[in-house]
């Protein structure tokens, strides 16, 4: 029988704490994982929590494990993601209400993107509760990186993600690169802490049937856009298959240039290159299980060399090994903790190490792999200290 939500009289009612995030599970996205699993350990605790999200198109009505979700249609893109800035107002314009609406809060965290932050930020002082945000990534960096933004809009972003970090109760990094840029932006500041990113190490394992795919393949499983700079791999893999004719290369892909990076393979001509759509995470982690590496890359010069993709966490904890393109904190982490190989971003030195992945050459033990991954990138963790954090700060 589910326990009462309202406490006895005199009895003091445990704290209520407010997520806010365009996505949460059971939808295929990192921000999602990350979000569920602060959910959890919020709850384990103390805490009672409500998540604010968006409806799953196609899912339903949907059961969360944890944390008592309120979903709000919104706007969504082509390929069912919401991404660019009307559909972030679309969730950010009703948020604002749901928030002055919410039943007493005595805290708040919210998740990218900044105009979320802005208006969970205003929410956050009319209700006069701490908020926390969570600096998943440097959005003003990448929209600097894109080609065509206008100068209001860059100056904008800038703006919103500076006075949400500057104003929140604490925030929480992913990343060592993440932590420094935030204090170039803003300085160094006692309230910002560093609880690392990871995977989810129970979905993602080394146990289980793999994805049934027949021949040597590799696994791009995650966004293809701009600062990812995918094509790498369609580059490469034209020169490895000469030599491994029954190689191929599957990309579980979704992101502003996964089409465009299909249209070309489909011009192209090129074989072995498949793309397919999200797909639920343990399918994922079966495809990973089964592939000879799976593939991680950083577009070099777009400012996002500090970042450590959650793909690399993916596949290693289901024991495979990373083939990674460029340079940075996910190429130096990998080849600092034999985990796969880890290149410049150049098409001939990528087929290079796709050739020395089929070949078996330097291939670390999935063994090695599975418990480097449970030490230092289990999301369960992570997301630990990322409670203990927003806990800390209560009013209540």
């Amino acid at each position: 029988m589910e326990r009462s939500r309202t406490p006895r009289r005199g009895a003091r009612r445990p704290p209520h704490v407010v997520v806010a995030t365009r996505v949460y599970a059971p939808e295929p996205a990192a921000a999602a994982f990350r979000q569920e699993a602060l959910v959890r350990a919020l709850e384990e605790a103390g805490a009672e929590v409500t998540v604010l999200s968006t409806t799953v198109p196609g899912a339903g009505p949907v059961r969360s494990a944890a944390g008592r979700v309120s979903r709000w249609p919104v706007k969504r893109d082509r390929q069912g993601q919401v991404r660019g800035y009307l559909s972030y107002l679309s969730f950010d314009v009703p948020l604002a209400l749901r928030l002055l609406l919410q039943r007493p809060m005595d805290a708040l965290v919210l998740e990218p993107p900044p105009t979320t932050g802005v208006v969970g930020m205003v929410a956050a002082a009319i209700r006069r509760v701490p908020f926390t945000f969570y600096a998943a990534d440097v959005w003003s960096d990448a929209t600097d990186s894109v080609e065509g933004v206008p100068a209001l809009v860059r100056h904008a972003v800038r703006w919103a993600e500076k006075s949400v970090w500057t104003r929140a109760a604490h925030v929480l990094t992913i990343s060592p690169g993440v932590q420094h840029r935030l204090e170039q932006l803003v300085g160094e500041r006692a309230c910002t802490t560093m609880v690392g990113n990871g995977i989810d190490t129970g979905t993602f394992t080394d146990r289980g049937e793999d994805g049934g795919q027949e021949g040597p393949y590799f696994v791009y499983a995650g966004t293809v856009s701009e600062w990812q700079g995918a094509g790498i791999f369609v580059d490469a893999f034209t020169r490895v298959r000469a030599a491994h004719p029954t190689a191929r290369l599957l990309f579980f892909s979704e992101g502003s240039g996964r089409d465009a990076l299909e249209a070309r393979v489909r011009a192209e001509g090129t074989e072995g290159i498949e793309f397919h759509d999200r797909i639920p995470p343990a399918e994922v982690a079966a495809h990973l299980r089964g592939a000879i590496a799976g593939l991680s890359s950083i577009t070099p010069g777009q400012g996002y060399e500090f970042a450590l993709p959650t793909k690399i966490y993916a596949a290693t904890a289901t024991g495979t090994p990373v083939v990674h393109a460029g340079e940075g904190a996910a190429h130096d982490r990998i080849a600092g903790h034999d985990l796969g190989w880890a290149c410049d971003y150049d098409p001939d030195a990528v087929a290079e190490v796709m050739d020395r992945a089929l070949r078996n050459e330097g291939t670390p033990a999935p063994e090695h792999l599975r418990a480097w991954t449970l030490r230092n990138a289990s999301l369960a963790g992570c997301a630990k200290q990322a409670a203990e954090q927003v806990m800390g700060g209560l009013r209540h």
